[in-house]
């Protein structure tokens, strides 16, 4: 059985490599019409405590593309809204689905589906990562440079599960990556330990700086997040004043290389983290990279349903 949890602890060196190359063949397979039932008459339960738009549609497209069914559970329709333990969840759907995806708050509630289970657990996003859109991440920089080992990527914004999830993807992929934040707004050092690991294997430089424009100078991709992620509703006017600096503008973009390009996992807010001039310019790759969910993640159910 395997997981997709935690991208440094879940994918190996060679996992990622076979990850990219099943998502660029079933690209390819999508974009030529070509029938791939890879996990006909397969079943996953989609367990969402937070709302989604590029999750839930490609993990449902996905799994219907790949010949299964997929199943909308919102915290309103289960039982697990109502007290159910994980415990008992998973044992349940463990009994009646062949893997189970979820988006939520706590990352230890998906560490103990997979815990108490016998099923494949996917981890759609957690205040803690997000690997699931790391992989379409890095699918969308190999289109658009050919290559990831030795490029840079500068990330700038708050330390969040964004963030974690790019440094475990950067340093397994070889990839510098220099992340930009307010002084107390960093990624924990759990996740930068945890990058140098990898880092120490493929080479990749990881920088943790408070200045935009040292993360941002020479950089090949730049990377964008809402200041202000889902349960932080309260404090946007803070980290708005907290963030401003941070802005990916003409001008930030102006010290990365010509041919950067700007990414952001949406939804995106423009005049705060990113301005339209950018997210809506010629360097901008945010609709591939949206699209890029939907077979980055079918690579993801392909290799924890079959391997």
């Amino acid at each position: 059985m395997k997981h997709y949890i935690d991208f440094h602890r879940d994918v190996s060196f060679e996992d990622l490599d076979y990850l990219l190359d099943t998502a660029i063949d079933l690209k390819a397979k999508t974009k030529a019409g070509i029938e791939h039932h890879l996990l006909k008459g397969k079943s996953l339960a989609m367990i969402f405590t937070k709302s989604s738009t590029r999750t839930r549609v490609s993990f449902e497209v996905g799994m219907y593309q790949l010949g299964g069914q997929a199943l909308f559970l919102s915290n309103n329709d289960i039982q697990i809204g109502r007290g159910e333990t994980i415990y008992d969840t998973a044992n349940v759907l463990s009994g009646m689905v062949d893997g189970i995806m979820i988006r939520t708050f706590k990352h230890q509630d998906v560490e103990d589906l997979a815990k108490y289970g016998k099923i494949p657990v996917i981890n759609g996003l957690t205040d803690d990562q997000h690997p699931t859109q790391v992989l379409a991440d890095l699918l969308t920089i190999k289109e658009h440079k050919g290559t990831l080992k030795g490029l840079k990527l500068a990330y700038l914004g708050d330390g969040n599960n964004m963030a974690n999830s790019l440094l475990h993807a950067c340093a397994k992929a070889g990839m510098d990556i220099s992340v930009a934040s307010p002084a107390d707004y960093s990624c924990p050092e759990k996740y930068v330990i945890e990058a140098n690991e990898d880092a120490k294997v493929t080479g990749s430089k990881i920088v943790m700086t408070t200045d935009p424009f040292e993360a941002a100078e020479g950089a090949d991709v730049i990377y964008a997040d809402t200041w202000t992620s889902m349960g932080q509703e309260a404090e946007k006017a803070a980290r708005v004043e907290i963030f401003k600096g941070y802005q990916v503008n003409s001008k930030l973009m102006g010290v990365a290389k010509s041919d950067a390009i700007f990414m952001h996992c949406l939804p995106a807010y423009r005049g705060y983290e990113v301005t339209e001039e950018v997210i809506d310019g010629p360097q901008s790759v945010v609709f591939d990279e949206a699209e890029n969910r939907l077979h980055a993640h079918k690579a993801i159910l392909v290799n924890c349903f079959l391997n």
